[in-house]
């Protein structure tokens, strides 16, 4: 076969193994979360964090989330990565927006952070807060889930099929889960254009 050949067949495995119970999980925590009127907050580093900004979109416009990405803002985001360092800037931005225990994080990661290997520790920091404030997890994640697995209440692991492509199929897959969700009958509020568009 051809490489294009077995990169989409390798994308058609991961179809096939997410979890939808996990997913139907994360969807039934963020309904919650809005209900209660928390905000949603969602972290990603490098590919993900273009991802996070986009999933933010959704969940304002289709879902009624207040939402935000803290990588929207590079003002701030470089000038506490300048002043006070990588590892504590979605945390340090979390507690300016004063993160509390009626709020959600999500996040979207190849490997969910990894304070040993200094895998996006920024992320783990993060999640640290919010335990700490009692603020709900989910994350959308690959690999074995990394420290956002072990410590969300809610986490969809997009499996690995192939270890040569681990970062591209979860990345691609962080577009598929959210979009599923922000699709769920238990979170959409507003349609789609072309949807809507149709006769």
């Amino acid at each position: 076969m051809s490489f294009s050949e077995d990169f989409i067949s390798e994308a058609k495995e991961i179809l096939a193994a997410l979890s939808a119970s996990d997913i139907e999980k994360t969807a039934s925590i963020l309904a919650s979360v809005r209900q209660d009127g928390g905000r949603l907050f969602i972290l990603g580093v490098g590919g993900s964090a273009a991802s996070a900004s986009h999933a933010v979109n959704d969940f304002r416009k289709l879902c009624g989330f207040e939402a935000y990405c803290p990588t929207d803002n590079v003002a701030e985001l470089t000038a506490r990565t300048n002043d006070e360092g990588w590892d504590t800037v979605f945390a340090e931005w979390l507690r300016g927006s004063k993160l509390n225990s009626r709020d959600l994080i999500l996040v979207l990661s190849v490997g969910g952070g990894d304070l040993e290997r200094n895998v996006s520790p920024n992320l783990v920091r993060a999640l640290e807060l919010a335990k700490e404030v009692g603020a709900k997890i989910v994350g959308i994640v690959g690999r074995d889930g990394g420290h956002t697995a072990k410590v969300a209440d809610a986490r969809v692991i997009i499996p690995t099929v192939n270890s040569a492509h681990i970062t591209p199929h979860t990345e691609a897959f962080h577009g598929v889960v959210w979009h599923l969700l922000v699709t769920h009958p238990s979170l959409k509020l507003n349609p789609t254009k072309w949807e809507s568009t149709v006769k």
